[in-house]
């Protein structure tokens, strides 16, 4: 699985220009899932999710994680995080899991997240519009194949 991780001041996601979900601080969360992940890259995941230090201690630095501000997040998921761009110019897609199977991934890591932060989804393979106000800006991925 591959996240990218947005610290964020707000965001929403809409669908069909309908909102579906919105947060205030915290996190923004990607969410693309490969063909070859399993629930040990979802437990690797959110353990790094939770922890991730992004959030401001007093002092202006980096070193609080989610847990500690209390804020929360806002997951997409987004199979385009799979695409491979290594022949051509027309991403290939054929390392993202198929949808069926994928949103089993993605639920599983909502709801493991969901047990520590308050974690909105956004509508697993909609066509969604989704407005984040990046903090910092401050983005980092994380690949569970790159442990």
């Amino acid at each position: 699985m591959k996240v990218v991780i947005q610290r964020a001041l707000e965001s929403s996601v809409l669908v069909d220009n309908k909102l579906i979900n919105k947060i205030d601080r915290g996190m923004v969360i990607l969410v693309g899932v490969n063909v070859e992940d399993t629930s040990e890259d979802v437990d690797y995941l959110v353990r790094k999710t939770l922890n991730l230090r992004i959030f401001d201690d007093k002092n202006g630095v980096m070193n609080k994680s989610i847990l500690d501000v209390g804020g929360e997040i806002l997951s997409i998921s987004q199979f385009t995080l799979q695409a491979s761009t290594k022949d051509g110019n027309r991403p290939s897609y054929v390392n993202a899991m198929r949808g069926e199977e994928a949103i089993k991934l993605y639920e599983e890591y909502n709801k493991k997240l969901n047990e520590k932060v308050k974690t909105y989804p956004g509508v697993f393979g909609a066509e969604m519009k989704v407005n984040i106000t990046n903090d910092g800006p401050i983005t980092i991925i994380i690949d569970s194949k790159n442990r």
